[in-house]
């Protein structure tokens, strides 16, 4: 009996390059990304924006009268940056004891739960469910992404990271489209299912979502490793893990590279994050299309997204890494100039709409995928500190985030548009290229 249990012990513990363990990582993706899709983009927002209205476009929130998106932006910007100040800490402490799989755990069924705890949500009443289970949401799911992409390194070699890390968004897309579509099947056919109350249908998604996150991030924690670098904890986890994040801060000093690349990240990141985070309130908002359009809209750029992440990845292994993020760089900074100008009363703009959703597809998971790998390549080849390392990366772009969302929301609060917020994250795009083109090659990142 001993033997077979040794055996069976061995089976799961894989080797680094090894094909199902790169797929087990990779589905972590197709588990969580239902949150980015139907909780981030597509059904809440809408959702929010319809069961918070007033007449007079103000809500009432810990004594304070905003703007309902303002406030949604605002509580969006918290939740990034409660993120970003805690996971270099926690992340300090699990590269030192070796135990990212628990915190990355921890956070999933943090954020699982909170998402289903949105179910309660109901209207202006429940106002204060909405906003402070969307930020533990937030918090949960972007918790676990510092530890999840800190495996990256340690399950893919360098020459395989860029199509793995591809492979994650792909696999992502592909699973939060087919709940999407079902969830979409209730919110268009409520009588299908015998649902009478109209905001049951997107109440109900947010339990689906919950329950498709935790449950599919089973595979995933089944088979990665809970100690790779078999290190032995000892007392003292706190003292021991900020003694790892100065350690890695001071790295981070000798390596121009590294922080070339990561100024160049943050500054795309304020423009790409806020823009797939508010991007249906801008369309439902700004320029007036119906429900329908926006979610055949999100269902375009995650298809085309499929696409896009695989081709970007073939392509920076034939110019190199560089020159590729510089091109979806300019595709992004095209397309977000591009929707400052549609007009609500143009007849085309639904069209156009189309067309420039369909540019931000082509590069949404490309630009994601290629920056994480792109930071994996450049990490000290023999670091242990995986996870503080990523941290950091997590922490540049949740500052960028926080600064992007509250720009945009700061911006409307002051002009009451959203067109002005537009064209200032636009601004960054084109300074992120300025400050990648002065970034040095490395024997791995060409």
């Amino acid at each position: 009996m001993s033997k077979q249990i040794l055996y069976s012990l061995f089976k799961l513990i894989l080797q680094k390059g090894d094909k199902k363990l790169i797929n087990s990582w990779a589905f972590y993706d197709w588990a969580n990304s239902v949150y980015s899709l139907v909780i981030s983009t597509a059904v809440f927002p809408i959702y929010y924006e319809s069961v918070t209205q007033t007449e007079s476009g103000l809500v009432s929130f810990m004594g304070m009268e905003l703007d309902n998106t303002t406030l949604y932006t605002y509580a969006l910007s918290f939740s990034f940056l409660v993120v970003a100040f805690i996971s270099p800490i926690l992340s300090g402490i699990a590269d030192y004891v070796g135990n990212k799989k628990d915190y990355m755990k921890f956070f999933c069924y943090f954020g699982g739960i909170s998402v289903m705890m949105l179910y309660f949500f109901k209207g202006i009443d429940t106002l204060w469910i909405g906003i402070v289970f969307s930020i533990f949401a937030s918090i949960g799911f972007w918790g676990s992404l510092v530890f999840y992409n800190a495996y990256l390194p340690e399950i893919a070699f360098n020459d395989q990271q860029d199509m793995v890390s591809a492979k994650g968004f792909m696999y992502g897309y592909a699973g939060s489209v087919i709940l999407l579509l079902f969830n979409l099947s209730m919110v268009i056919k409520p009588d299908l299912y015998g649902i009478v109350d109209s905001s049951l249908p997107a109440r109900i998604s947010f339990l689906s979502v919950g329950i498709w996150w935790m449950g599919f991030a089973q595979y995933t924690f089944k088979y990665l490793p809970t100690n790779s670098t078999k290190k032995k904890p000892k007392n003292n986890y706190l003292f021991q893990g900020l003694k790892e994040l100065l350690k890695t801060m001071k790295e981070l000093r000798d390596q121009p590279v590294m922080l070339n690349f990561l100024a160049a990240f943050f500054l795309f990141s304020v423009g790409v994050q806020s823009i797939i985070l508010l991007a249906t309130i801008y369309g439902k908002t700004e320029i007036g299309l119906e429900t329908s359009s926006l979610i055949l809209t999100i269902i375009i750029i995650q298809l085309v997204g499929i696409f896009g992440a695989y081709f970007f990845s073939k392509l920076s292994d034939k110019i190199g890494n560089i020159l590729t993020l510089k091109i979806t760089i300019i595709i992004w900074a095209l397309s977000s100039l591009s929707a400052y100008y549609l007009e609500k009363g143009d007849p085309d703009v639904q069209l156009k709409f189309y067309i420039i959703s369909g540019f931000i597809g082509l590069v949404l998971g490309a630009i994601q995928s290629l920056s994480r790998s792109t930071f994996s390549k450049l990490l000290p080849p023999d670091t242990k500190d995986n996870t503080t390392y990523f941290s950091f990366f997590g922490f540049i772009e949740k500052i960028a985030i926080v600064w992007g969302t509250f720009i945009f929301g700061f911006t409307i609060a002051i002009t009451n548009s959203m067109r002005t917020s537009i064209l200032l994250l636009t601004i960054f795009f084109f300074l992120s290229f300025i400050v990648l083109s002065f970034m040095k090659k490395t024997e791995y990142v060409k």
